[in-house]
């Protein structure tokens, strides 16, 4: 296992264990972060624990395009029961990932230092939100990074206090990063909820030729 120091640097993707880990150690810094992610690495660790860094094999990926709506996403669209806005309260979508209980999970990845690193990286223009409301009250939203210059954005969290709330984030962003001409929206790993949506397992060595 490598173990990472001061310097900025990840060692070769197929290094990688069999679970997709990577490399240990290292911090959260902007530059850090910006490169993990243009190489197709990312941080998933709980509070207390060394940094671990990821990247998995296959690839859960969903290019723009092929966003699925069902019949009855359709209605809850048409019936404009949601708004949905970009970055207009990005710390507060964070906390909410952060917060939301899960099933099967009883803690959290996204720990206090994560929260400061990615609000950093807001604040430069490289980490987007996405916010859905219900009236004024924000009832589910997702963030991620945003690699515009390689038309790939990476979906870190997302969370819903209302059903399909998030599920209309998802949507939302989709369509506006084709009409943008994204290429590739980065889901990491493979869940039931993101495969009802559309996405789909990929080699890594596919995912990674996104990336050049």
């Amino acid at each position: 296992m490598y173990v990472l120091s001061n310097e900025l640097y990840f060692p070769p993707i197929l290094q990688a264990e069999e679970d997709g880990l990577l490399a240990i150690g290292g911090d959260l810094s902007t530059e850090r972060l910006l490169l993990a992610y243009n190489n197709g690495i990312f941080p998933w660790f709980n509070e207390g624990q060394m940094a671990l860094w990821w990247s998995p094999d296959p690839r859960m990926v969903l290019q723009p395009k092929d966003i699925y709506v069902s019949k009855s996403m359709r209605k809850v669209l048409r019936d404009q029961t949601f708004t949905v806005t970009y970055n207009k309260s990005f710390l507060e979508v964070i906390l909410h990932c952060k917060r939301i209980k899960r099933d099967g999970q009883y803690d959290t990845w996204i720990t206090n230092s994560m929260v400061e690193a990615y609000l950093k990286l807001h604040e430069l223009g490289n980490a987007i939100s996405v916010e859905v409301w219900r009236d004024d009250n924000l009832v589910g939203g997702l963030y991620g990074i945003d690699l515009k210059e390689k038309g790939v954005f990476c979906g870190e969290s997302m969370f819903s206090l209302e059903s399909n709330a998030s599920k209309v984030g998802f949507i939302a962003l989709s369509g506006k990063l084709e009409k943008e001409n994204y290429r590739l929206i980065d889901c990491q790993m493979y869940t039931d909820h993101l495969a009802s949506l559309g996405a789909a397992e990929i080699p890594r060595e596919e995912f990674l030729s996104f990336l050049l």
